[in-house]
């Protein structure tokens, strides 16, 4: 990504909950769930845990740590920025901050057309 964009970023709350269960679990990974068991939770998951294959897209990282999705639901995603924030309530079933009282939510917003032209400038995911 050039300097001013990116696919995800993460609000103040969420980087402060990233740090504190990277200091319990060590190295993480995110995997915006696609809707089975957790909706369309973002899953917080210590690193390797979850398998990735052809059908995942890295869309970057939010404090260090990379962020996945399925390559389907990116083809309906890929318009937006998606903001990782951290809220009060119960984590998604296998997410790492399910106990805390805390759970990751994705929020989005279109990009605007800078943007998008920065975006579009690297081609595919």
């Amino acid at each position: 990504m050039g300097p001013g964009v990116s696919r995800v970023s993460a609000t103040p709350a969420a980087e402060a909950l990233l740090a504190q269960l990277q200091s319990e679990y060590g190295a993480l990974m995110f995997h915006q769930s696609g809707g089975c068991c957790d909706g369309s939770a973002p899953m917080c998951l210590q690193a390797g845990e979850l398998l990735l294959g052809d059908g995942d897209v890295r869309l970057g990282e939010i404090a260090g740590v990379p962020f996945f999705m399925s390559r389907a639901q990116f083809t309906y995603w890929e318009h937006t920025h998606l903001i990782i924030d951290a809220v009060p309530g119960n984590g998604g079933m296998f997410s790492l901050e399910r106990p805390t009282g805390l759970r990751f939510l994705t929020r989005s917003r279109l990009y605007e057309d800078a943007e998008w032209k920065e975006i579009e400038a690297l081609g595919p995911i």
